[in-house]
């Protein structure tokens, strides 16, 4: 169960997620432009937020409605929010623990979503999973922010997710780039970079967050071991000694480096994250020195 209390939501209404170039969209959000352009148009309206410019606030529509409103114009611009999370069965790990990546990504994503939300930004979150992919949104507003975390409680993980197929048909059909965050483990046979390619090809902004649990980077297990993959079947017989796991630890850095390489090439955030480490903690601190919230 997604668990935000009160106290920690109105610290996350007080951030911001950060993009290189906004993307104009059809209806407007809280964003304002940095260009001066000469456009005056009427647009839409959105709620009144603290700090607003009371010049901009419709009095008509106040005395009708008796809630505050602001005018956006043409000038403005706002920002489409595109967070995916990979629920395939390697994400349920360690099952039934407060160190599951999964559960850890949803709960990263609610609150991710919920600072979008509350910015006036367009969120759309999809679950990927090669058997059953499921969306939520686009929707845009703060009183999203319940239906968002109950769509997220009903994640259920199981089965593969071809991350590289997944990006790819993600970029063809969907019809406003943006910013896009991938929470997933990569662990995937057929890899992820031309999926990657592809959503930058379209425009999309890019931020990895990497999930792996302790019992993944640092696995406590010694001696004769019969190891299966939980999404292929696929088994292997080792024994884990000293020298194993050191040559374990040694491949994962390998492994992370790589990604880490391929993403700074190409201006992609990479974000490794472990699971014992608070999501609130990521957002807050991590998050914010990454550039990815402000």
């Amino acid at each position: 169960m997604l668990i935000f209390d009160e106290t920690t939501l109105r610290k996350l209404e007080n951030l911001t997620l950060i993009a290189d170039q906004v993307r104009v969209g059809v209806m407007k959000g809280n964003r304002r432009s940095s260009k001066r352009g000469s456009a005056i148009d009427f647009a839409d309206y959105r709620d009144y937020a603290q700090g607003d410019d009371l010049r901009r606030l419709d009095w008509n529509v106040y005395a009708r409605l008796e809630r505050p409103f602001i005018k956006l114009f043409e000038a403005e611009e706002d920002l489409t929010v595109h967070l995916l999370v990979d629920s395939s069965a390697s994400m349920d790990w360690p099952p039934e623990s407060n160190d599951n990546k999964l559960h850890h990504a949803l709960q990263l994503t609610g609150a991710l979503g919920h600072i979008a939300l509350a910015t006036g930004d367009r969120v759309t979150v999809t679950l990927l999973n090669s058997q059953h992919e499921r969306s939520w949104g686009p929707f845009r507003h703060q009183q999203n922010s319940l239906h968002l975390f109950r769509f997220l409680e009903s994640a259920t993980p199981g089965g593969l997710t071809d991350i590289n197929l997944s990006l790819k048909n993600y970029a063809l059909r969907a019809r406003r780039p943006g910013l896009l965050l991938l929470f997933s483990d990569l662990l995937t046979q057929n890899g992820y970079k031309e999926g990657l390619n592809a959503l930058q090809a379209r425009g999309y902004e890019i931020g990895i967050i990497h999930i792996l649990s302790p019992a993944e980077t640092n696995p406590d297990m010694h001696g004769d071991l019969k190891l299966i993959d939980v999404e292929s079947g696929l088994d292997a017989e080792i024994t884990l000694d000293a020298s194993t796991h050191a040559q374990y630890r040694a491949n994962l850095a390998n492994w992370q480096n790589e990604i880490s390489q391929f993403c700074h090439k190409r201006s992609i955030h990479f974000i490794p994250v472990s699971t014992d480490e608070s999501w609130e903690k990521l957002i807050l601190q991590t998050f914010r020195g990454q550039g990815v919230v402000k």
